[in-house]
């Protein structure tokens, strides 16, 4: 059993301390945001994550798990410290905005008095993690006995607790200096899941950083890679569907993430790659991921893409049109809005004058605090009520259980666009619906006699 501090409380610190909870240490999560904590404190998760909330009440109930706003009381309690707050895109810059990982170290090195270890999970621009070192030395009253590590995060939205508690592969970077203390405290944190042969990998600081950042960086690309490969298939009157599944059974390039769409969103995708090739840029790199510009390119234009699609489909114009949108989170099982193709194609359509209705099975309240100006409803078929088109923009399996006969009697006219290609095109055009996926071939109606 080790104590443990985790400083911030939001979508990464929050399921990191209840899971090491979880795992029998003792835990502290710190966060400055006390209505965040007073939440935390009752139970309640500030975000929707399936499993999270019954992790946290069980180990808050056990007396494993509290949390608090002092600095202090986490620096006397723990013995390993994880920095797991945000580090958000700069405002008016591709480069990551590093203040509160930086805020972290400030308030905390000066209380350092005694040996402990330092471990970073936030995503960081490489180089960073021994800057944060030198700089908690030079601080702390411990000085030189204060091991510094970074331990990076590779959670997925909807499945932050299993890959949290199961996790695929565990990366830790760290110093020559303080290698063996970070190790060891790194070894006793994760003992359980090494007893599961989980590949524990340890490495130097900046190829742990690089590691995150890399593997953001080739989803996106291969995200990217298949929505232009839709948007050939388009013209050409091809299946990307159909070419995914064909070129995904390669072992080399693998099915999956070769789902064409709208686009990857999210609070981690788009910001990485960006501060990736920032990065990069102050590294003297810069060539070399000149291609990820047009990764985000790409990505971009996809929603812009789904817009136009939507116009041609009701007839050339928006003006006047009612559209229902199916999703607002970025993916299924979350609440994240953040960069969300969804939000941002509803906005687009609003503003070319459409009423647009939108319908989240769970991220509702966050889509009203971003876009108030669209109109929300309480269910799917609300949302399709009198619409001149449906637009399926998340993958929510609520959506793809729709069938026909549960829209046909709401609607204004019976037009269904598949941002996700998750909807059974058959289905649909054989009710005698105009379906349109992405990248692929324009089906006529079909209707079954």
């Amino acid at each position: 059993m080790t104590r443990i501090a985790v400083f911030g409380t939001g979508y990464l610190g929050a399921t990191h301390a209840a899971c090491m909870a979880e795992l029998g240490h003792e835990v502290i999560g710190v966060d400055v945001d006390a209505s965040k904590l007073s939440k935390l404190e009752a139970g309640e998760v500030p975000f929707y994550e399936p499993g999270l909330e019954e992790v946290l009440s069980r180990n808050i109930e056990s007396g494993r798990l509290r949390f608090s706003p002092s600095y202090s009381e986490a620096a006397e309690f723990a013995d390993v410290h994880f920095i797991a707050v945000g580090t958000p895109q700069k405002k008016g810059e591709y480069a990551a905005d590093l203040s509160h990982v930086n805020s972290v170290i400030e308030s905390l090195a000066p209380l350092l008095t005694r040996p402990s270890v330092i471990l970073g999970k936030s995503t960081v621009p490489v180089g960073t993690a021994a800057k944060l070192a030198e700089r908690t030395r030079s601080l702390a009253p411990a000085g030189d006995n204060i091991g510094f590590g970074w331990n990076p995060e590779f959670l997925r939205e909807g499945f932050a607790v299993q890959d949290t508690l199961h996790p695929d592969r565990l990366v830790l970077g760290a110093e020559k200096e303080s290698r063996a203390a970070v190790e060891s405290a790194a070894r006793e944190v994760y003992a359980q899941l090494l007893e599961e042969d989980i590949p524990f990998l340890v490495t130097d600081l900046a190829t742990s950083e690089l590691v995150k950042t890399s593997a953001n960086a080739f989803l996106a690309t291969k995200i990217s890679f298949i929505n232009a490969m839709a948007e050939v298939c388009e013209v050409a009157g091809a299946d990307v569907t159909v070419l995914a599944d064909a070129i995904g059974m390669d072992v080399r390039i693998g099915r999956r993430f070769l789902n064409a769409g709208v686009g990857f969103g999210g609070g981690c995708l788009p910001k990485d790659i960006r501060a990736f090739m920032a990065r990069a840029g102050e590294l003297g790199a810069d060539q070399a991921l000149t291609f990820l510009r047009e990764v985000d390119n790409i990505n971009m234009r996809r929603r812009t893409h789904m817009v136009e699609i939507v116009r041609d489909m009701v007839g050339g114009s928006l003006v006047g049109t009612r559209i229902a949108v199916l999703g607002a989170a970025f993916k299924p099982n979350s609440d994240d809005v953040r960069d969300s193709p969804a939000l941002n194609i509803a906005g687009q359509m609003q503003l070319q004058g459409a009423s647009v209705t939108v319908f989240d099975p769970q991220a509702m309240d966050n889509s009203r605090r971003i876009f108030p100006t669209l109109e929300y409803s309480t269910s799917a078929v609300e949302a399709c009520t009198h619409a001149d088109a449906v637009v399926v923009l998340t993958e929510w399996d609520e959506f793809r259980a729709l069938r026909p006969r549960d829209l046909d009697d709401v609607v204004r006219a019976r037009r269904i666009i598949d941002g996700r290609n998750c909807m059974p095109r058959e289905v649909w055009t054989e009710s005698g619906w105009h379906y349109r996926g992405l990248g692929r071939p324009v089906e006529p109606v079909r209707v079954n006699r």
